[in-house]
Order: C-alpha cells, then sequence, then structure tokens
C-alpha cells in the first residue's frame, strides 16, 4: 500500500474520506445486528464467534496473498488492536444490549470521534488545532448530555458498558491506523484476527449452545454480518481511510455512524428513535464540517 505510507496529498486525503465514510456506513449496522443476534446467542458467544469467523477468512486472504509475517516491533500494535476491536469492543457493546436498545446504545458511538483523535495523538503524534477539540468536545458533550438526561438512571450498567466499549475501540482504531502506514490497511485487521484465532476458535466451540434448533434465521444472518462485515471488510476500508486522510480528520466521520444507525434501529429493529435522540445526533454531525476544518 504505497499511499498509505506517503505524506498525505489531496488526493490522498479525499480517498482517505471516502474509504472512511464506506467503513462508517458498514459499521453503522453494527449495533442493530447484534442487538438482533444476542437474542439468541450468548454475548459472549457473539464476540467469539464473529471473530473466529473473521479469523479464518482473513487467514485465507493473507495465504492468498502470501503477506509477510509482521516484524516483531509490529506485533505490540497488533495485540493492542485485537484487544480492542477484536474482543474489547465487540464483547462490551455485546454485553451492553442485554441491558438497552440498539437505538439507545448507538448514540454514546458520538464519543468515538473524541477517543480516536486523543488516542492518535497519544500514540500516533498527531497534534490538530485547538479549534479542532472545541468542535469534538462539543459533539462529545451533545452525546454524554443526552445520556445523562434519558438512559443513565434507567440502566447504569448498559451505559457505563457502552462507555468502556468506546474508550477500548478509539484506542484500537488509532493503533491500528498507525500500523497500516506501514503494515497495510486491510492487512493490519487480517493479521489482528489470526493473531486472536487460537483463542477465539477453541471459545466458539466451547460456548456454542447446546442446541441451534431455537436459533432463528434473522440471528443467524445477523452473526453473519458482525463476523463477515463489522469484523473484516469495514475495517479494510476504515483503516485505510484513517492512515490516508488522518486519524483525528477521518475519525470525525464516526459521527455520521449514530444517524445511519438509529436509521437502521428503527427500519429493522422497530425500535422507537425519540425527538431527543435525533437532535443529538444532528447536533454532533454539524461538528464534523468544524473539527474536519481545523483537524490538520
Amino acid at each position: 500500500m504505497p499511499a498509505a505510507r506517503t505524506m498525505p496529498s489531496t488526493d490522498n486525503t479525499t480517498g482517505g474520506w471516502i474509504n472512511g465514510f464506506i467503513g462508517v456506513l458498514i459499521f453503522s449496522g453494527s449495533l442493530p445486528a447484534t442487538r438482533v443476534a444476542v437474542q439468541d446467542f450468548s454475548p459472549v458467544f457473539v464476540t467469539v464467534a464473529r471473530a473466529a469467523i473473521a479469523g479464518v477468512l482473513a487467514l485465507g486472504l493473507l495465504l492468498i496473498f502470501k503477506e509477510k509475517r509482521p516484524v516483531r516491533s509490529q506485533l505490540f500494535s497488533l495485540i493492542i488492536v485485537a484487544i480492542g476491536v477484536v474482543v474489547g469492543f465487540p464483547l462490551l457493546s455485546a454485553l451492553a444490549l442485554q441491558y438497552v436498545t440498539s437505538a439507545h446504545s448507538i448514540v454514546f458511538l458520538g464519543m468515538l470521534p473524541l477517543t480516536t483523535a486523543i488516542f492518535g495523538v497519544i500514540r500516533a503524534g498527531e497534534r490538530p488545532r485547538p479549534a479542532f477539540w472545541i468542535f469534538s468536545i462539543t459533539g462529545s458533550l451533545l452525546v454524554i448530555g443526552f445520556a445523562v438526561a434519558q438512559g443513565l438512571t434507567a440502566s447504569p450498567a448498559g451505559d457505563i458498558l457502552m462507555l468502556l466499549a468506546v474508550l477500548v475501540c478509539g484506542l484500537g482504531y488509532a493503533e491500528g491506523a498507525k500500523l497500516s502506514k506501514t503494515l497495510g490497511g486491510w492487512q493490519v485487521i487480517c493479521w489482528a484476527l489470526v493473531l486472536s484465532l487460537p483463542f477465539m476458535a477453541p471459545l466458539t466451540l466451547l460456548l456454542q449452545p447446546a442446541s441451534f434448533a431455537g436459533v432463528s434465521t434473522p440471528a443467524w444472518v445477523s452473526l453473519g454480518y458482525v463476523a463477515l462485515f463489522s469484523m473484516l471488510i469495514g475495517f479494510i476500508f476504515w483503516y485505510r481511510g484513517l492512515a490516508q486522510g488522518g486519524i483525528a480528520a477521518v475519525g470525525q466521520l464516526q459521527l455520521l455512524q449514530p444517524f445511519f444507525g438509529l436509521a437502521l434501529a428503527a427500519t429493522l429493529l422497530h425500535e422507537q428513535v425519540s425527538i431527543g435522540m435525533l437532535g443529538v445526533t444532528v447536533g454532533v454531525i454539524l461538528c464534523v464540517a468544524g473539527s474536519r476544518k481545523f483537524a490538520k
């Protein structure tokens, strides 16, 4: 991936935003699909099964394209990626969805751009302008304010789990984007999945339900979606986009994810989307333009 290893040009930055946008579209279906899956499967089984399925596919891709193994200095970053996005976020969000609706949990994703940007500074050395933080923090405060007003008293366990999920996910995003500049975008998520496979495959067999007779078709389809799209294909676009356009800048596209996710939750799951949810979503989306302008 030569383009990901050079200093960002105008075309490269535009490509980064396009790839990032595609990744966000794919990720938008993750929480609604997980919500459906955990109705028939346990949250832990969904976590390990999606990683195991994606890990087998990732191993196949690496073998087909005869990719070189990561060097020892890259293994620590790959472990962080695996902990953040292969295990941490899927498990914590699946556990949270036992307590809250997918529409409610999606609102928390509005904080992902801020956590990703913070870890982009810590792990990748990015330095956005001060004005960038104003827009990013404003969007996050809108989300937190809504959660306090609508959800924390209803299910503190679900909200705490989602907050932790967003934190580890931001770390995994930033670390993966940093590594993508030298290892390649799709290679990063594939190697992270392969590193996790020796643990996830046995756990999948150990934690599988005693019988699959009662598992509905929507649950199977949802498990397939989070394994193929959320765990693998989405990251191919996302990590490439972050590496091309900058972690802090392209990371602000995540502010669009609640909007797409709420639409899916309302359309597919028939969950109620309140005026407050829509208002918060619109507010954080408006922060994208300002934060994008001052990200560099």
